[in-house]
């Protein structure tokens, strides 16, 4: 079990929902995608539209475990100028609207490195971020920023996938705190569709693991997939779906059509509609 208590908007959120008798929605997008302005657009309208959590990509030039979705995310908020210092900017900006939806900064350890461990992680708290999910430190390196992360009062989500097997289990998820993010199907994100009688029997074998919430992601895409999930997950991640959006509302240029925050938004009004109790 985790040996972490959790006191912070991650965990409230999900005791809110637990006693709301529904699951959540996680919806995800790359920080800074397609540009700053038409991103914050988004980010601030998250809540209003459904969203319960909230993950920001942070931008790397190499994310390897992404589809083309999100990789082509990354490249469109790095062109525009995105960087960790804008990302946590915006962070600070949501939270002079929003204390209480959680935000998760979720990428690769690159990003984090380069801005200097302690730094970021100070920032990153002062600015208003809840949790972490670092997808290539695996838990043999936890003291490079799982345990300074959690001492600093940032909850570490780790991933369990269709491969970690129960004598594995215990090692993913010790640390790990806030929540438990499974992925749903073996592969890069936004390349396959997952398959609800498996992902229930897989959140029924983490749930005899630990008590903390379990989320899925990877393969979500409609309101149907939702509704569908958090029959047994506290909740559901939808990413390359959303960002899917944003591509398909851009121009040849690469320039945003107008309403296309509002297109996103209406978007993700739509997968919420999956969560009615």
């Amino acid at each position: 079990m985790n040996a972490y208590t959790d006191s912070g908007r991650i965990a409230r959120r999900f005791a809110a929902l637990k006693e709301s008798g529904r699951g959540g929605l996680i919806t995800f997008l790359t920080a800074g995608d397609p540009n700053q302005g038409v991103f914050e657009e988004i980010l601030l309208g998250l809540p209003a539209a459904g969203a319960d959590l909230i993950e920001l990509g942070m931008p790397f030039s190499d994310p390897m475990a992404d589809g083309p979705a999100i990789q082509a995310a990354s490249l469109r908020a790095l062109n525009a100028g995105a960087d960790m210092g804008r990302t946590l900017a915006l962070v600070r900006r949501f939270r002079q609207t929003d204390d209480e939806t959680p935000i998760i900064l979720m990428g690769y350890y690159n990003p984090i490195y380069s801005y200097g461990v302690a730094d970021f992680l100070n920032d990153a708290r002062m600015a208003g971020v809840d949790g972490l999910i670092v997808v290539d430190l695996p838990p043999e390196e936890d003291s490079e920023l799982c345990v300074p992360a959690l001492e600093a009062g940032l909850n570490f989500i780790r991933l369990a996938t269709p491969t970690t097997d129960d004598a594995r289990l215990p090692v993913v998820l010790h640390n790990t705190s806030g929540f438990v993010y499974y992925v749903s199907v073996l592969g890069i994100t936004g390349t396959k569709s997952a398959r609800h009688d498996q992902v229930h029997e897989a959140v029924k074998r983490l749930q005899r693991h630990t008590d903390l919430p379990v989320a899925v992601g990877f393969g979500i895409k409609t309101a149907d997939d939702v509704r569908e999930i958090t029959k047994s997950a506290a909740a559901a991640v939808v990413g390359s779906a959303i960002v899917a959006r944003i591509a398909n509302g851009l121009d040849s240029s690469g320039r945003p059509a107008a309403g296309l925050a509002d297109t996103v938004l209406d978007f993700v009004r739509g997968l919420a509609a999956g969560l009615k109790p």
